[in-house]
């Protein structure tokens, strides 16, 4: 009989609705019927395309003795992460301050006061490899609680108290300058892995955001060194396993220092922000791997995780059925054999895809398979007969059980596609793209944007199936469904994005912000938490407080708000103070002050929509590296005319009855020209 999860809509609760754990969500209930019955409560934390997840699911919370003991002797919460990142970054605190690590899935013992005093992550049904088996930990969990409850309440207490010492000071740091980001830029250069590209070594994760950095300080300074870097990791990635050579798009970290072997799960935020990334590279280098690589995963997100609703869904998992041996296995939906491969290609083809893609006898992955690359040394071949190949292997992969995908749209997620969507779809000339992210920004206003008169207006975390979940935004998804609209204004022309953009930030400055200028993850009516989270450091995606400081400076340059412009400089007073330090930590924090420190130029380009002189001029614009340059394109407006949608363009007109380009700079103005290679120039861009 399903249990209280059933009613949910994250699909990873869904997951667990059927489990003979009597599960509860996150809720004041629960917490109220551990106090009444005198219990601890197990929270368990995690998500639904994390394989181990999966696998303590189906040893322990599958398990009817497992599941009974838990029952009898605690009250069992279930959190999806995504849902509540909020939940999960305080206990994640928790743990990683407790025992020097953290991840997923999460297992804590709380207090009916949610205060916490037992801590891990996954743990076996047997003991193995110096871990407890789970049941052993329940056990040795409810003696204690039982037995020694003075000290259990005394551990739970100081650990709140130890959390509410780690207070963040970052808001009265100044702004970061050029030493600070030099600075950073040779850690950086310290922990590179010149041989394989990326920072440090196993498992590596695609850096993201740091390569962004890179990208706009080379833009910024002209360091060569900086766009060798991107450049070389942005290959290395791109020739390795962790990049599905057939279908697009990335998976979440490899495994080993050389890219080959993946972590399956492809993660929308991931693919968003690594889209945007190779699109910039080829504004920045003309590289056609870069460009193929940026429409490749564009089409990706749209092929395999657009949703019905015109958004995004959140992942695929890592696992799915093997076709030969009917076992759910990570990574069977991706993996190859040469004996596979001239299955489907026949002797010859697949002689030569095992050449092209790297796939041995021996294998790079599990069981004698490989994971498919393009080996540097691998064959020179026809480039048409690769693309009837890579087709028909696509095909044939088709066929097999595909992996499952969580139908969840996450507002800040959503918002990182918007802006990788649109620009993609105006750099390479593919309006389906741009259609595309206007159609997911649609859904974030109609579905997650609650405005209703009575109550403030809030931004809502998730939706599913069009239907709005319960959990609140944080920072986060306002910073980058902000963004979003930003980078969708620029691209579209239409200020109706400005303004919501605008409103969003005017929610953040309203609702997040501390007196300090540092920011909360949580809005300041949030429910409350033993500690109100607050994180600057970019991980897998850019952390809310660095996601809003950029919106906060683009809205700024867009606008002439110096409220909005003040708190983006503040805010990044956390960079001054960890750029140096840990860069790789706080690449999007990094990037925003490169843009802080370039102006950020502001663009106005002015013309009638049909003239194909306005069209070249725009794209010029969008085209340039200046770093965090803000867009704006309309209708000429003289002086009487007022001001329209884009503040930008008030009071610029035509020149000689020509479409113009005006560039301004930190409130000084470059001649108004009417030549896309004159306005590449002041932009800084390569080419036109």
């Amino acid at each position: 009989m399903p249990n209280r999860l059933a009613n949910e809509t994250s699909p990873y609760l869904l997951q667990h609705a059927d489990n003979p754990v009597d599960w509860w969500p996150w809720s004041p209930e629960a917490f109220a019927e551990a106090r009444e019955r005198g219990v601890p409560v197990l929270l368990s934390v995690g998500y639904s395309s994390c394989h181990w997840c999966h696998v303590m699911a189906h040893e322990s919370f599958e398990d009817d003795p497992t599941a009974a003991y838990m029952n009898e002797h605690f009250v069992n919460i279930k959190v999806d992460r995504e849902e509540r990142p909020d939940v999960d970054a305080v206990y994640m605190e928790a743990v990683q301050a407790a025992t020097g690590q953290g991840g997923w899935p999460m297992t804590v013992f709380l207090t009916a006061d949610a205060e916490p005093f037992y801590f891990g992550t996954y743990f076996p049904p047997e003991p193995r490899h110096g871990m407890p088996s789970f049941l052993q930990v329940l056990e040795g969990v409810r003696a204690a609680w039982v037995g020694r409850p003075e000290e259990v309440a005394e551990v739970a207490q100081k650990i709140v108290r130890d959390l509410a010492g780690r207070q963040l000071d970052y808001g009265k740091a100044g702004t970061p300058g050029p030493e600070e980001l030099a600075q950073a830029l040779l850690g950086l250069t310290r922990e590179y892995d010149a041989v394989c590209g990326g920072f440090g070594g196993a498992p590596k994760f695609p850096p993201s955001m740091v390569l962004e950095f890179l990208l706009r300080h080379h833009a910024r300074t002209g360091s060569e060194g900086a766009l060798q870097m991107a450049a070389d990791t942005c290959e290395a990635m791109a020739r390795g396993g962790i990049y599905d050579q057939l279908g697009g798009g990335f998976a979440r970290y490899s495994v080993d220092r050389e890219w080959v072997v993946p972590h399956f799960e492809k993660m929308l935020y991931d693919n968003a922000l690594l889209c945007r990334v190779y699109a910039h590279l080829w504004r920045a280098t003309g590289s056609e791997l870069a460009r193929r690589v940026a429409l490749e995963t564009a089409d990706f997100m749209v092929r395999e995780l657009r949703t019905a609703q015109g958004g995004f869904a959140s992942a695929l998992d890592a696992d799915s059925e093997d076709p030969l041996t009917g076992e759910h296995v990570e990574g069977a939906y991706y993996a190859w054999t040469p004996a596979r491969l001239r299955e489907v290609l026949g002797e010859d083809d697949g002689a030569l895809a095992a050449g092209y893609f790297g796939v041995t006898e021996e294998g790079t992955f599990e069981h004698g398979t490989s994971v498919l690359q393009l080996p540097q040394d691998g064959p020179a071949v026809d480039a048409e007969r690769i693309a009837g190949i890579r087709e028909r292997l696509l095909a044939a992969r088709a066929e097999r059980p595909a992996p499952g995908r969580d139908d969840k749209v996450v507002a800040a997620w959503n918002g990182l596609a918007i802006a990788a969507l649109a620009e993609c779809g105006a750099y390479f000339d593919r309006p389906d793209l741009v259609e595309r992210a206007t159609e997911a920004a649609d859904l974030l206003v109609r579905v997650h944007f609650d405005a209703a008169a009575g109550r403030a207006p809030r931004l809502s975390r998730t939706s599913k199936d069009g239907r709005v979940g319960a959990n609140a935004g944080v920072l986060e998804d306002y910073g980058d469904v902000a963004e979003g609209f930003l980078a969708l204004a620029a691209v579209t022309g239409e200020g109706v994005w400005l303004e919501f953009a605008g409103f969003l930030l005017d929610l953040v400055l309203d609702r997040f912000a501390a007196e300090d200028g540092s920011l909360y993850d949580t809005a300041h009516d949030a429910e409350r938490l033993i500690r109100r989270p607050q994180d600057p450091t970019d991980t897998a995606a850019p952390s809310g407080w660095t996601a809003a400081a950029g919106a906060l400076l683009s809205y700024a340059a867009h606008t002439g708000s110096q409220a909005h412009r003040t708190a983006a400089e503040r805010a990044l007073g956390v960079v001054q103070a960890l750029g140096p330090r840990v860069p790789r930590f706080i690449g999007h924090g990094l990037s925003v002050a490169e843009a802080l420190l370039d102006g950020p130029r502001e663009v106005a380009v002015v013309g009638h929509p049909e003239d194909p002189a306005r069209a070249a001029l725009h794209r010029a614009a969008l085209l340039g590296t200046a770093p965090g340059a803000v867009v704006a394109v309309g209708l000429p407006q003289p002086a009487e005319g007022g001001e329209g949608e884009f503040p930008l363009l008030a009071e610029r007109t035509l020149v000689r009855d020509l479409p113009a380009a005006y560039v301004c700079r930190h409130f000084v103005c470059a001649r108004p020209t009417t030549d896309p290679v004159e306005l590449a120039e002041q932009l800084g861009a390569v080419r036109p």
